[in-house]
């Protein structure tokens, strides 16, 4: 950053700042904690001496075990676009008016949990269902490890309960699946040949202000070769939803890319495993009991409204180190 002409390439200078930021925060936390430690070991041994001091070595035990935990869970992103921004994803699966009302419990659900991990969220489109939820939608992420984290969450989530929109109130499995795709900085990543793209305006409409601003200039792009339609009716004008809509293509196409990795390298390792979306990942059990169980990790929770307003932190983690450890397999 020192060096001559450094700043002459403010595009190239400006990533170069951001990855010493990022850095240089990081390190700080290192050496912190490790300052702390040795701190700790010296008020542990003050504690057996003095039962005073017992509560503040309890509190800043709880302290370190909290960050090193944070700092461990660092370790676990070596993806290439880990560190990156999440566009996420969520479609009602089978189900009818239960799974599109269960897909915007799944929206509010990652959303809340988004925010609870200081990520800035923006909501792109949403498409609301006939009856009641939406039929689906699509967030941006953004905040350090946004992508490797909502990987976790990539799959279908089932839902059972007693249906609110049946007049027998009948027991109901629904399903919503949840993609998720990394937002991509290089253009040159993937090439898009404007003959492959089909351009549709339209009103947006549903919920309004429930959800995103109604506006006159949604776009829908199809890619025709794969099938992929993104949407975005979240900005004021027609050009503004184009490039938004343009980005989260580009997105998509790269995680298609991914995923035809992933699988290539399952079938260089003879696996069996399924690496597609579509997968069943969790369950929430509303009734005969409460319970939130994931089927990749067998972790579970009892609180099932505690998951449901965005706690999935022992689910994502357990899941992550799941995978490092088959990775390291």
């Amino acid at each position: 950053m020192e060096a001559p002409g450094f700043w002459d390439d403010a595009e190239a200078a400006a990533k170069v700042s951001a990855e010493h930021a990022k850095t240089t925060k990081r390190l700080q936390t290192f050496t912190t904690l490790q300052s702390d430690i040795e701190d700790l070991e010296g008020l542990v041994e003050l504690a057996q001496e003095d039962d005073s001091l017992q509560d503040e070595m309890q509190e800043h035990l709880r302290s370190v075990e909290a960050r090193l935990a944070e700092m461990e869970e660092q370790r676990l992103f070596s993806g290439r676009y880990d560190s990156g921004d999440a566009l996420v994803s969520i479609n009602a699966g089978a189900g009818g008016t239960d799974a599109q009302d269960w897909a915007e419990m799944v929206l509010r659900m990652e959303m809340r949990w988004a925010e609870r991990r200081g990520f800035a969220v923006e909501l792109l489109e949403v498409g609301p269902g006939e009856e009641a939820g939406i039929k689906s939608a699509t967030f941006r992420a953004q905040g350090e490890n946004a992508y490797g984290l909502f990987g976790a969450e990539r799959g279908v989530h089932r839902l059972v309960r007693l249906s609110p929109f049946d007049s027998a109130h009948r027991r109901q499995t629904s399903f919503a699946g949840v993609e998720v795709a990394p937002v991509v900085q290089e253009a040159g990543e993937i090439e898009i040949s404007d003959d492959d793209l089909q351009v549709d305006t339209y009103r947006a409409s549903g919920a309004g202000g429930q959800h995103v601003n109604k506006t006159d200039s949604a776009v829908r792009i199809t890619h025709r070769p794969t099938g992929i339609v993104v949407q975005c009716q979240n900005e004021r004008s027609q050009s503004a939803n184009k490039a938004t809509a343009m980005a989260m293509l580009m997105a998509k196409l790269v995680e298609k890319q991914e995923r035809e990795r992933r699988e290539e390298i399952a079938r260089e390792k003879g696996e069996a495993q399924d690496v597609n979306f579509g997968s069943q990942i969790r369950s929430y059990v509303l009734h005969p009991y409460s319970m939130v169980k994931d089927h990749r990790t067998s972790h579970e929770m009892g609180d099932v409204q505690r998951v449901l307003d965005g706690d999935l932190d022992g689910f994502v983690r357990a899941y992550l180190l799941s995978a490092a450890a088959a990775g390291n397999n």
